[in-house]
């Protein structure tokens, strides 16, 4: 009795969940309707009729295929960045994704240039390495980031956190933080690109900063072999400075008020627009419009305790986590002598960062079909209807090559096998690739006006998820081998995978109609 109350409860929620109300008599707010159905959207142009109407759904703007109804639906006007060209999307989408590469990028000149700096400064690759590594107050950063992303628009705040970033670089003051790349990367792509194609963007702009990392050591590596240390740090800085001009003459605003049932025109032109766009006036002259700060200072709170989020965000901390202690604790070993580590030279050291590189582009080429595959399976199962959940189907591919690639890594450390290490890094980089997708894509759908807030909390998560993992990964391996302790955080996220994940597919409609914004 009590499985056929489970079964009648989940094909209860099920029907209820299938149909956004909607009089057809009526003049339907499309901008409404994209925003209360989250997580559940009507994709196919044949359903549309039948959830619209006739005339309202003969109105809808489609895919250039006619396959897709576009969320959110573009309006007439030119400058709305879903009306913007294909060319000049990729272009600000590429642009995005250098950006994202810049942060991890310039921190991770600290592993190419570890020994070179333990030498200079005459002190062990233990404490560079600690020194090098991101902290746990960086990851608050996008929390703050967002709330001005919400009042005065996305250009403005990329453009003067890239030119303090590059200053601060500059000046060796401190090191910059991935947290308003993290924030600006999802706004930009939601902004832009319409919801059947944000997963494969979403794809291509991860992979930017989870290569990030694995750049600088495998570049720079080669170089401080044959000269100072100081050389990769100046070209790291000539990388941001390439980014910060491309922001700076090609970046357009994203953020469209498209809730407004009348923008205000601009009060000016050419490149007196863009100067002011750039710098912020426009986002202040805008700001009146938009959320208030009552609103903006509190959102990410009001999203980060929702059950839909919370549970996979949380899954998510610990598979990005500990990845992160991945990057600082290899270079370690495989640059210690025997019987320790390794014993590599620098250009062995470089040259093994060449897996990580490549395993992120395997698993961009895989997700992007995987993640289309299961969204349009989805669509065809479901009448018509798009359900997000659908996006955690590849977590259940990318948890077993995450076990694998971690236990085979944690042998190769343990007992020095230089095959094990590099398959196993490889293997692992894969899965958190296809991982980071899944999530980010499954997150943005559940909540389509809060992709800022989203990817703040995304990154915190990931960041506390992994700050510690540097300090005493090498330690821990280095008493206890590293079998045992990259399997234990294999079976840490294994355990929260099958907590995390199938609950949220399961309970999913619930959640989303219950605990919506």
């Amino acid at each position: 009795m009590a499985s056929e109350d489970v079964s009648s409860e989940l094909q209860a929620e099920k029907k209820a969940d299938d149909f956004i109300e909607v009089d057809v008599t009526k003049e339907v707010d499309l901008v409404a309707y994209y925003e209360e159905a989250a997580g559940r959207l009507v994709v196919d142009p044949e359903q549309a009729k039948l959830q619209f109407g006739e005339v309202i759904a003969s109105r809808l703007k489609l895919s250039a295929d006619g396959s897709k109804v576009l969320w959110p639906q573009p309006t007439d006007d030119p400058n709305d960045p879903q009306n913007w060209t294909d060319f000049r999307k990729n272009m600000h989408l590429l642009i995005m994704t250098m950006s994202a590469i810049v942060p991890d990028f310039d921190s991770g000149i600290g592993i190419a240039s570890i020994f070179g700096l333990a030498q200079t400064y005459d002190t062990t690759t233990g404490v560079i390495n600690n020194l090098t590594s991101k902290c746990v107050v960086c990851s608050w950063g996008g929390l703050f980031w967002v709330i001005l992303m919400r009042r005065y628009g996305r250009l403005p705040v990329l453009f003067w956190s890239q030119l303090f970033a590059f200053a601060f670089l500059i000046g060796a003051t401190f090191a910059p933080n991935l947290a308003t790349f993290a924030v600006t990367g999802l706004y930009i792509v939601a902004d832009i690109f319409p919801f059947h194609l944000q997963a494969r963007k979403l794809n291509i702009w991860t992979s930017g900063f989870l290569i990030s990392p694995f750049l600088s050591p495998f570049a720079f590596g080669f170089l401080v072999a044959r000269t100072s240390w100081r050389w990769a740090y100046g070209i790291g800085s000539m990388y941001s400075a390439i980014v910060l001009l491309l922001i700076m003459f090609f970046m357009d605003e994203t953020m469209y008020d498209r809730h407004l049932k009348s923008i205000p025109s601009r009060t000016s032109t050419g490149l007196r627009y863009r100067f002011e766009t750039l710098i912020g006036i426009t986002g202040y002259k805008m700001a009146k419009y938009r959320a208030r700060w009552s609103e903006v200072l509190w959102a990410s709170l009001d999203v980060a305790w929702r059950p839909q989020f919370f549970f996979v965000v949380l899954f998510e901390a610990l598979v990005f986590g500990f990845s992160i202690g991945v990057n600082t604790t290899n270079v370690v070993f495989m640059g210690t002598p025997p019987p320790v580590g390794f014993g590599w030279g620098p250009y062995a050291v470089a040259a093994a960062y060449a897996t990580p590189i490549i395993a992120v582009f395997v698993g961009e080429f895989t997700g992007r079909y995987m993640n289309d595959f299961i969204m349009n399976l989805n669509i065809r199962r479901n009448g018509g209807f798009f359900e997000a959940e659908s996006r955690l189907w590849t977590c259940y591919v990318a948890m077993p090559l995450y076990v694998c690639g971690f236990l085979t890594l944690g042998a190769g450390i343990q007992y020095l096998n230089t095959a094990a290490l590099i398959m196993g890094w490889g293997i692992a980089l894969v899965a958190i690739t296809l991982n980071t997708v899944a999530v980010y894509a499954y997150c943005n759908d559940c909540f389509p006006r809060r992709a800022g807030e989203v990817s703040a909390l995304l990154n915190f998560a990931r960041s506390v998820g992994g700050f510690a993992v540097a300090y005493f990964q090498v330690p821990w391996a280095t008493k206890s081998g590293g079998l045992v302790v990259f399997g234990v955080e294999a079976a840490l996220v294994i355990a929260l995978f099958l907590i995390a994940v199938p609950m949220t597919q399961l309970k999913g409609s619930y959640f989303r109609a219950r605990f919506a914004l």
